[in-house]
């Protein structure tokens, strides 16, 4: 059985790599950690993520809940590592991220068909299957290797960023509170209430503030899916408070009534030792994010364990290089998984991973193709990447609009939509049935 090359170990290269070798075969998977990193990694384990809730909703009526439920049905390794280390974060499925992350670098590394090679991937194999993961920040000599392989001058790209992590001890929860919006779930969140006043002293100081220098940064590339907050408050005094500052659902026990604003903070370790700032992406110069995050009330005395980054993503014009199986269409033998192919965020490029694993499986084993209609989430990313009809492709969050409509009215949205979920969940139990998985 021929041997697949897989290049790079995060959620997509990983799953890639399990699919495979949970049907017989063998695997070598390429990884430039813990030699080289990129400016948003920290360990040197698979999997990382930057962002203890970077998973999500694990609600069935929203689109990311749907795509989870799907790769738990086919065997997810990143569902199971998920699963296994979920911390609580009311309906959201966040992890322990060092856990996860272990979990998932001890599966690989022990699975007996797997096998790693610690080095930095200069150019595309010129024989054999092989599968691109390298990730939304891929190095710039295999960047000249993709781009020289696919014949495009250049890469179409957006900028990425992740928030600042504070210790518990540090916060002053005299001044916050623990909730979650609108009671729901447990009161995960530490919530830290500021007044009109203190609110319009930070969004003038954030606005204000000076910037990190980063290449080429300019607002309009922002994917909208990770603005930075300061790009998001420059849009107008009230774009926070209708946006991560937003205080609808949330009541300050100690006055009854509800804030001007709330800025809330997501355990970001199972120990509950260290806490996320929940939409403060930034850009900021790391003292800039000291003096003006801590103008939040609750934060004053905050001690920061990691500052904002922001970092370039780089992702194909896949509608114009790959067909619903991720393939390359000049070179079939050639795949892309993960976000460089633009499906946008850590579940999205788990599924592609995944789907990349169990097409290929099929193939190298003679057997039919899987085929996931447009109906399920996995699928519907699928066809979205390959639809040649997009005039300007943008990197893309699984969401409810991908999925064909139910062809029937269903009074109320979470209904409507938890309607789409099952029929997406029953589409999938068929052909997975079909196909004999």
């Amino acid at each position: 059985m021929e041997q697949v090359t897989i290049i790079g170990a995060g959620l997509a290269g990983c799953e890639a790599a399990w699919q495979l070798a949970k049907r017989g075969i063998s695997v070598r998977l390429l990884e430039m950690k813990p030699g080289r990193k990129t400016p948003a990694h920290q360990a040197d384990t698979f999997g990382e993520l930057v962002c203890s809730n970077s998973l999500r909703s694990n609600q069935l009526e929203n689109a990311v809940g749907l795509l989870k439920e799907e790769l738990r049905q086919v065997g997810s390794l990143i569902l199971e590592a998920a699963d296994g280390t979920r911390v609580a974060a009311g309906g959201a499925l966040a992890v322990d991220r060092q856990a996860f992350s272990q979990w998932i670098t001890d599966r690989i590394r022990q699975h007996p068909l797997i096998s790693v090679f610690e080095e930095e991937v200069r150019e595309i194999p010129a024989e054999g299957q092989v599968v691109v993961a390298s990730g939304p920040l891929t190095s710039d000599a295999l960047s000249r290797a993709i781009q020289e392989f696919l014949g495009q001058v250049d890469y179409l790209h957006f900028y990425d960023a992740a928030a600042p992590l504070v210790t518990f001890e540090s916060i002053r929860m005299e001044r916050a509170f623990f909730a979650s919006r609108y009671d729901k779930g447990t009161a995960d969140y530490i919530n830290c209430p500021m007044t009109e006043e203190e609110y319009h002293a930070f969004w003038s100081a954030l606005c204000t503030a000076r910037e990190a220098p980063v290449h080429g940064f300019e607002d309009q590339s922002v994917f909208e899916g990770c603005m930075p907050v300061e790009v998001m408050g420059r849009r107008g005094p009230d774009t926070l408070r209708y946006g991560p500052l937003k205080p609808k659902g949330l009541r300050d026990p100690r006055t009854g009534e509800t804030p001007y604003a709330v800025v809330q903070l997501r355990k970001d370790n199972a120990t509950g030792s260290i806490y996320n700032l929940v939409g403060f992406q930034t850009h900021l110069a790391f003292p800039e994010q000291k003096r003006v995050f801590s103008m939040i009330p609750a934060l004053q005395d905050a001690q920061f364990v990691r500052y904002g980054v922001m970092h370039r993503n780089t992702y194909l014009d896949s509608p114009r290089l790959l067909n619903r199986y991720y393939q390359t269409k000049a070179c079939p033998r050639v795949m892309f998984a993960g976000q460089i192919t633009g499906v946008e965020g850590y579940v999205e490029s788990a599924a592609s991973g995944a789907l990349c694993g169990m097409e290929l499986g099929r193939r190298l084993l003679g057997e039919c193709p899987l085929d996931l209609p447009r109906e399920t989430a996995m699928g519907a990313l699928a066809a979205y990447i390959s639809d040649g009809s997009v005039a300007q492709f943008q990197p893309m969050n699984i969401n409810f609009g991908l999925i064909p409509p139910l062809g029937h009215r269903v009074r109320g949205k979470r209904e409507k939509n938890t309607a789409i979920a099952k029929r997406a969940l029953a589409a999938l139990a068929e052909r997975l049935q079909a196909c004999g998985m």
